[in-house]
């Protein structure tokens, strides 16, 4: 792991945040393609990978990227949370309104529940979107977090960053099977499954290449950017990932998975942050 942060340290932030996120784009095509080997998931596996998600992305929002924003602000007191404050209900009310205007479809939810603009979409797209939504703000706070290292905030370590980087990775790969065994059982062949699942992080580098350039471009928005990341999974997690959890009788397997996801991400960011 050292090996990994010296070479993260040597190459150039914006090229460290894309390399970062290729490997969670990579965990989460890895998951996708567990579809070619199985032929269904237990739902109680399906809330469980959940669970673990939605506690992966709260302890990132804390540990990785709220924590650190509160940190490097200046002032005592109310001032030096106010930056923290405004950039968590920016990011919070930015995925409101892709949630809003982007057609999409959570993953145990009926067809006729899809959100945002209506449209004659079929079901696997709204599927996959819904997931494309969710990896935005992942994306976003690890380029967020590479671009503050390179700037020079205390607070914002490369370990951190890596350890966030690796905690997205690992809820990825649950997560891209639970979006193309879903498309699989819709009646879609396994490639065209694993196709969808992987492709729903695309968006994760393009994301973290912007958030970096952004920080760099301009320095002192670095603790409102990293509020913005977290507002932005924290309401991914209660609009989303929870009410998909609880939708059947597996809750309390969901719920076991938040806190184990929950724990693996703070272990995570305090062992290498």
């Amino acid at each position: 792991m050292e090996q990994v942060i010296q070479y993260f340290e040597s190459i150039n932030p914006i090229l460290a945040a894309f390399y970062a996120t290729l490997f969670t784009w990579g965990l989460t095509a890895a998951g996708a393609a567990l579809v070619f080997f199985f032929k269904g998931m237990n739902r109680a596996v399906l809330d469980g990978m959940l669970g673990f998600t939605g506690g992966v992305m709260v302890a990132a929002s804390f540990w990785s990227l709220l924590a650190p924003g509160i940190e490097m602000s200046e002032g005592e007191g109310f001032v030096k949370v106010i930056p923290a404050a405004v950039g968590f209900l920016l990011g919070a009310g930015f995925i409101f309104g892709l949630d809003k205007i982007l057609p999409h479809l959570h993953i145990n939810f009926k067809e006729s529940e899809a959100e945002g603009v209506k449209t004659p979409w079929h079901r696997t797209t709204l599927l996959t979107l819904a997931i494309t939504l969710h990896n935005i703000p992942e994306g976003l706070a690890v380029g967020v977090l590479f671009g503050g290292v390179a700037a020079g905030f205390d607070g914002a370590t490369i370990g951190g960053a890596v350890a966030l980087a690796l905690g997205i990775g690992l809820q990825n790969f649950p997560e891209g099977f639970a979006v193309a065994m879903p498309l699989r059982r819709q009646g879609l062949n396994r490639t065209k499954s694993f196709m969808y699942g992987q492709a729903s992080a695309m968006v994760e580098p393009i994301a973290a290449v912007l958030g970096a350039w952004a920080v760099l471009t301009f320095e002192p928005i670095l603790p409102y950017a990293l509020s913005f990341a977290a507002g932005a999974m924290i309401f991914v997690v209660v609009e989303e990932v929870i009410p998909e959890t609880q939708r059947d009788k597996y809750t309390d397997i969901a719920t076991m998975g938040f806190i184990g996801g929950f724990i693996i991400m703070m272990m995570l960011d305090v062992g290498l942050g």
